[in-house]
């Protein structure tokens, strides 16, 4: 059973970063073709980077929810301080 769970959650793990990869993969794609619409058609004003800023906000975000800051970090961090809690209660006695 133990490791049942332990595939779905590396499976749902793999899930997060391929649909990341996809995301940032179409990032790219559809910014390079404004640009180049942009700048081909009115290289006057760059609205191109209205969208590329926008977008890549949530990039960012999803990136920090994928590697950085997401819901295993939380875990990690607490963790990470029950650890301490307990090192420190046992240098006490």
């Amino acid at each position: 059973m133990e490791d049942k769970n332990l595939y779905e959650k590396a499976r749902a793990r793999v899930t997060e970063i391929k649909e990341f990869y996809s995301h940032l993969i179409s990032y790219i794609i559809v910014n390079a073709i404004l640009i180049f619409i942009n700048l081909m058609f009115s290289p006057g004003y760059l609205w191109f980077l209205w969208v590329t800023i926008g977008w890549g906000i949530g990039i960012v975000i999803h990136f920090v929810n994928v590697f950085g800051f997401g819901k295993e970090w939380e875990e990690r961090k607490i963790q990470e301080f029950i650890e301490r809690e307990k090192r420190k209660q046992q240098e006490k006695q």
